[in-house]
């Protein structure tokens, strides 16, 4: 697989991924805490505010997926959040604000996709050097 396949597949599987999970809390926003035992939100609104933020990146994958290397700043903030939520997911913990259960939706939104986003913004680096625009 060339690696323009593998970041068009790697982008697309994460915006389909997105999208899906971004509806999913949307639509059934108890569901989640239900499935681990949590505690249900009592603002489920700032919960669905979340699963929307989710699968609005969903849309920008899909379009970056048309051309990584010139779209590299939507992968730069994907990244950037599947870096800094865990980050915050464990300061949160260490503080007693949050329940361990919450780990797991960082497995699917966020570990799983470090490395197939590092790839691509290697190649950002090395190929295209960080470009913004054509010259």
């Amino acid at each position: 697989m060339s690696i323009f396949a593998f970041m068009k597949l790697t982008l697309q599987l994460a915006s389909i991924y997105n999208i899906l999970w971004g509806a999913w809390v949307v639509i059934f926003p108890n569901h989640f805490f239900e499935l681990v035992g949590m505690e249900l939100p009592s603002q489920p609104m700032i919960w669905q505010g979340m699963g929307m933020v989710i699968a609005v990146f969903g849309l920008g994958y899909w379009w970056a997926s048309y051309d990584a290397l010139r779209h590299w700043p939507i992968v730069a903030v994907g990244f950037l959040g599947k870096v800094f939520g865990p980050l915050g997911f464990v300061l949160n913990y260490l503080e007693g604000k949050v329940p361990f259960e919450f780990f797991y939706t960082l497995i699917t939104n966020d570990f799983i996709w470090w490395i197939p986003f590092f790839l691509i913004l290697k190649n950002v680096h090395q190929d295209y050097n960080w470009k913004l625009k054509e010259k």
